[in-house]
């Protein structure tokens, strides 16, 4: 029986480490070819080298998402080697969390940067190819942040909000051209995510937190995998999940 994954072309961003990385695993498992972004052009290289050895298929693209010729360059890619894309993961993301009194605008720009004009960015290059193909699904990752304000998450949580919005808006817009759309909002994850935080004092905290609830990141990858298998007039548009510790 088909798991409608088998054969699919999926590009994820972020692929380097944690979320992305497992979805990239679990879904070359799964028999889909994988076309996989990122900065760090080394992790990538080497993740698509261990799935090349275990019999899939994949291909690697130093990405940065905050570059739109890169994000283009990256769907083409999957389409040239490949023929198609069939999901886009636009995961790339950063959280450097910090007080809004503690005025760290370079920080509130990068989040902008990546976690809101990253995804467009995906969907500017990709959706063109969904609606000629008259199929496609796009899945965004956003967070329980784009649910809930906490402390010192005022901007981040903004930027996910965002995310959250443009998605339903992009299912409203896309259902005539046969495309679906997943908004995917994690709880705590244990990633490199919070590596991002410059405040030492709310880096320790959260840490704290995500070392005694988190769960890995192959939870995350079971919930794509979740969305990506279902029939194609199913559209999964929404997940939230979470350590069944975490209250927030």
């Amino acid at each position: 029986m088909s798991n409608n994954i088998e054969n699919k072309v999926i590009v994820i961003t972020g692929a380097s480490s944690g979320m992305g990385e497992a979805a990239a695993r679990h879904l070359s498992a799964m028999g889909a070819k994988v076309v996989l972004g990122a900065r760090r052009a080394d992790r990538i290289e080497k993740l698509v080298s261990g799935i090349k050895s275990n019999g899939g298929e994949a291909l690697a693209l130093a990405t940065d998402v905050t570059n739109k010729v890169d994000v283009k360059n990256l769907v083409d890619a999957a389409i040239n080697t490949f023929g198609q894309i069939d999901v886009l993961i636009n995961n790339a993301g950063v959280m450097p969390l910090s007080m809004m009194e503690s005025v760290k605008v370079d920080e509130w720009d990068q989040m902008i940067d990546v976690n809101i004009k990253g995804v467009l960015y995906g969907i500017a290059a990709a959706l063109p190819k969904m609606i000629e193909q008259k199929a496609g699904h796009i899945i965004n990752t956003a967070s329980v942040a784009a649910h809930l304000i906490f402390p010192a998450s005022s901007v981040y949580s903004a930027t996910k909000f965002a995310v959250r919005t443009l998605t339903n808006g992009l299912r409203e817009e896309v259902t005539p051209h046969n495309i679906r759309t997943t908004l995917i909002s994690p709880g705590a994850v244990t990633t490199e995510l919070l590596e991002h935080i410059s405040d030492k004092d709310v880096q320790s905290a959260n840490q704290d937190y995500v070392g005694q609830v988190g769960i890995p990141a192959s939870s995350f990858a079971d919930m794509v995998a979740f969305a990506i298998s279902q029939p194609e007039n199913v559209d999964v548009n929404e997940i939230i999940f979470r350590p069944t510790a975490q209250a927030l």
